[in-house]
This record gives C-alpha cells, sequence and structure tokens, in this order.
C-alpha cells in the first residue's frame, strides 16, 4: 500500500474502487462527479446518503463504492470528502481496489474545517489515476458543495448528512505532525491543472530520455557484435550489420523525436488555452488577468521548466499560496535578482486580493529599493535597512504566530484575516542567531497567520547542523545561475528554471506590484 502525500498521485490498475476514511466523532461520505472544471453538471452528481447512487459510484455508509467503466463518459474526476457535524481531526483516507488496500493518506486539519476533499479519481489519458488532495472548507458541507457548482434544491446540506461514526484506526498510522499539517495542497484547481500539465510534460520527456539511451546501448551491443569476429571485422557484411544497426537507430530515435514532438506541441496549446483562464498569479504577464479584476487564485507562477536537449516546451512551474514552505533565491546579491523578488511579490499579492496584503520588507542593501516605492501603500512598516531593527520586526511577527498556535491548540482558531509577506533579504549576513531562529519559527506557525516567507540570499552548499542551514534545508530553492538542474517529482529528469522576472518599466511595475 502506497501513504502518499500532498498532491501526489498513483495509478489506479483496477475497476472496481472503494473509498473510506477513519477519523473521530462523527463524520459523514460523500462524493462528486465532476468535469475539468471541477464542478458537478447537476444535482445527481452529487452522492451521499440521500441521494446514494450516480452511474459508476455508489454511497455505502461506511464507504463509496466506485466502478470506473460505469462512470459517465464525459467526466473529468471524481471527488472522495469527509463531513462531519463539527470541526474535523485527522482523517486518514483509504482507497481499496478490487478489496486489496491500494492508498492512504492522512489528513491533519489546521484551520477549523469541518469538511474535506480527501481523495480525487481523475481520468488521465485511457486510464484513471488516483490524487491525494486534502482541500479543507471551514464553512462544511455547504462551502464545498457550493464551490463545486451544487446548487439545485434538494436537502438542505446540513441535513443531507445523517452523520455516522467512522471508527477510529485500528492500528497506528502515519501521523502528519506540524508543520507539516499546515502544508496545504500541492495541486487544486488552477494550480492543479497547471501541475497536470507539468507531469504529462515530464512523462513526455522521460520516455523520450528512455528511447534514446535505449537506442544508443542497442546501437552499441550491436556494432560490437559486428566487429566482434575479427576475421569478418573488415568484410562486407560487417559493413551491411553496421549499416543496418546505426538505421535502426537513427529510426527509433526519430520516432521517439516525433512523439515527443506531438505531445509537446499539444502540451504548448494547452499551456496556452490555460494562460488565457488563469487568475492573475498563475498567468504570463501578459495573460488577460493581469488588465482585469483580481481573482484570488490557489498558487503563484515562479517560472519556465525547459530542457535545452528535448526541444522548446516551457512549462510553467507554480506552487500553493500561502507558501507551504518558504521560497530561498539563491543569489550573492539582492540587486541582481531584485525584479524575480518583484515578480514573486507581485504574484502573492495577486493571488489573495481577498483579503488585506501587509508586506515586511527587509533590505540590508538596498537592492530592493525599486520596489520599495509602489508597495508602499501595502508595506506593514518602514523598509528594514540597519540589521539592528531585524530582530524586533521579526520578534513581532513571532509572536503573533505564537498566540495564533496557542489558539489552536485550545481549539479557538480563526482563519488568518490578513495575507503577510515577509522578505527577508541579503541572508544570513547581518542577521542575528536568534533572527534565524524566529525564521524558522515563522516556517513552522507562519501559516496560521497567513505567512509567506521569501529568503534571499546565499545558502550553504553543504548543509550541515546548524540554524541557517536546517532552515535551508526546508526551504524550496530557487536558483539564479544558468544551468542548475531541478528534478521532476515523477520521472526524476533534469529541468533548468527560468524564473520569471518582473518587467522593468516603472508603470507596469507599479501595476503589477499593486494589482
Amino acid at each position: 500500500m502506497i501513504h502518499l502525500k500532498a498532491g501526489q498521485n498513483t495509478a489506479l490498475t483496477a475497476d472496481s474502487v472503494r473509498f473510506t476514511a477513519q477519523t473521530t466523532g462523527t463524520a459523514e461520505l460523500g462524493a462528486l462527479v465532476v468535469g475539468e472544471d471541477l464542478r458537478v453538471r447537476d444535482v445527481h452528481d452529487h452522492v451521499c446518503a440521500s441521494r446514494p447512487a450516480a452511474p459508476g459510484v455508489s454511497f455505502a455508509g461506511a464507504a463509496v463504492d466506485l466502478t470506473l467503466s460505469q462512470i459517465r463518459s464525459d467526466a473529468h474526476a471524481v471527488l472522495l470528502f469527509v463531513v462531519g457535524g463539527q470541526t474535523l481531526g485527522a482523517v486518514t483516507a483509504a482507497l481499496y481496489e478490487n478489496g486489496s488496500p491500494a492508498a492512504e493518506f492522512v489528513i491533519a486539519p489546521t484551520a477549523g474545517e469541518s469538511a474535506l476533499i480527501c481523495l480525487e479519481v481523475y481520468r488521465r489519458g485511457g486510464g484513471w489515476k488516483l490524487r491525494a488532495l486534502g482541500q479543507g472548507y471551514a464553512g462544511g458541507a455547504a462551502q464545498l458543495l457550493t464551490a463545486h457548482g451544487v446548487t439545485a434544491p434538494g436537502p438542505a446540506p446540513a441535513q443531507a448528512w445523517q452523520a455516522a461514526p467512522l471508527a477510529p484506526p485500528s492500528a497506528p498510522t502515519e501521523t502528519v505532525a506540524r508543520p507539516a499539517s499546515g502544508i496545504p495542497l500541492e495541486v487544486d484547481h488552477g494550480l492543479q491543472r497547471m501541475w497536470m500539465i507539468f507531469e504529462d510534460a515530464a512523462r513526455s520527456a522521460a520516455a523520450l530520455v528512455s528511447a534514446r539511451d535505449y537506442a544508443t546501448k542497442r546501437l552499441d551491443q550491436e556494432l560490437s557484435e559486428a566487429v566482434s569476429n575479427p576475421a569478418t571485422r573488415n568484410t562486407p557484411a560487417a559493413d551491411a550489420a553496421r549499416a543496418e544497426a546505426q538505421r535502426r537507430h537513427d529510426e527509433l530515435v526519430a520516432l521517439a523525436d516525433a512523439d515527443h514532438r506531438r505531445d509537446s506541441d499539444q502540451l504548448g496549446n494547452e499551456i496556452a488555452e490555460a494562460d488565457a483562464a488563469m487568475p492573475a498569479a498563475l498567468a504570463s504577464w501578459l495573460a488577460p488577468a493581469w488588465t482585469t479584476r483580481a481573482a484570488r487564485s490557489d498558487g503563484i507562477r515562479l517560472g519556465e521548466l525547459y530542457a535545452q536537449d528535448r526541444g522548446g516546451l516551457r512549462v510553467p512551474y507554480c506552487v500553493p499560496v500561502p507558501l507551504n514552505r518558504p521560497l530561498w533565491v539563491d543569489t550573492e546579491s539582492t540587486g541582481a535578482a531584485s525584479r524575480v523578488i518583484g515578480a514573486l511579490v507581485a504574484r502573492l499579492v495577486a493571488a489573495i486580493p481577498d483579503k488585506p496584503t501587509k508586506v515586511d520588507l527587509i533590505d540590508l542593501t538596498g537592492g530592493l529599493r525599486t520596489l520599495a516605492a509602489p508597495l508602499a501603500p501595502l508595506l506593514a512598516g518602514p523598509v528594514i535597512t540597519d540589521h539592528g531593527d531585524i530582530s524586533a520586526r521579526l520578534a513581532e511577527l513571532a509572536h503573533a504566530a505564537e498566540l495564533a498556535e496557542i489558539a489552536y491548540n485550545s481549539g479557538q482558531a480563526v482563519p488568518p484575516t490578513e495575507h503577510r509577506i515577509l522578505v527577508a533579504a541579503d541572508f544570513p549576513h547581518g542577521y542575528q542567531g536568534s533572527d534565524v531562529v524566529r525564521l524558522g519559527q515563522l516556517m513552522v506557525r507562519g501559516d496560521l497567520i497567513g505567512l509567506s516567507l521569501v529568503i534571499v540570499g546565499t545558502g550553504s552548499g553543504e548543509f550541515g547542523d546548524g540554524p541557517v542551514d536546517l532552515l535551508a534545508q526546508s526551504c524550496r530553492h530557487l536558483p539564479t545561475m544558468p544551468g542548475t538542474p531541478l528534478f521532476d517529482p515523477w520521472t526524476g529528469n533534469a529541468w533548468e528554471l527560468d524564473l520569471d522576472m518582473l518587467p522593468a518599466e516603472p508603470e507596469l511595475q507599479a501595476r503589477y506590484l499593486r494589482m
């Protein structure tokens, strides 16, 4: 059985699938059959206790059963969820194929959620796959159902759930400890679409690399066989064998290249279509979203992934927001990376337009001075340019996070009312040891105050046990030097990241940073 983390996926091989969940207290399972927009077609796509069946999906009390071949042909996915009468505790979601355990996903809600989409069973090519989600809804069933288009008349959401107790786990299972318990989805909605494109690109790239490697190994073997006998090494037969080996190699490589070009062309079209529909935080700078009213986004775009030896496809690289891991911009010069930092801040601001945004800016060398003016309405306080002022600002944020954690542990947590963005530039020079500790505390607790943390500076090349090294290990590093490889999580193939940069024109910078 596979133990999934948020955002991970795995292929399904059976036609008969069962979803169960275990938690404390009372809860009810349910399912939504949705299209590519993650919305139901009508109320009949909502399977629950009061509406126990849809084509290929049936409610069985303590389980939801799926027969994949019978799900309506135009459905994109089935969302499998849990709803509680009150705040949910840790939930262990499990999926069975033909009665055998196939996957398990542990979710530990942190913001008072009473409804959770645990798993997504979705079409991929000619088959089906499973993705671990963990999307929570503090508004319970009503919020979850409305978000996915269930608005038709019928029993009120609260009445539709005839809550029945789900047995707690009979044996210890994988737990999610803080800060992991506060990690939001790696993929969801717009972000999910971009990651699905990335996964397809990774699979296609892996097929190309594999075919090339196989062709090369086979060519080497056949050429070796052709010259292995000294008596026939220089004969016409050996020449013909070598020529045939080369022809077979070139034919296989050409076929693999053609398949990859076809896939890349299709993915390029998908990227262009998605770019026209994405909220600004996930879109390119020239996308229409940047000229319209800002829309909330579940992620931000960091840049484009590419590989020079695999053609011209450039895949947007996107991550969740609020950031589930701090971003660390690896650079020797904050000023040289100022447009990269500006792009990150602009997208973080645009991602959550329905909450007030406050930006804390630490800029000891003045490398970010061009960003300070357009950001002035959003700044939480004066830009910190003296290292002696760092500790007080970080202590203020750390104290707020500590109070939020106390409220969370006492069961009185409330969702953050604002989005905080902390840019700690020129790190670690000029920062005291206590400042590094507070940054570590904010990395762990910052989600409780809606904090997104961006660190700018030089990271250790050899991670050790010191506070800076431990902090560096926990961040998502963004290299600013070309030639630094990043590896996709599905195939392990190398990609290069071309980070987005804020446009250089001052009027455009002001518009993007204050959208």
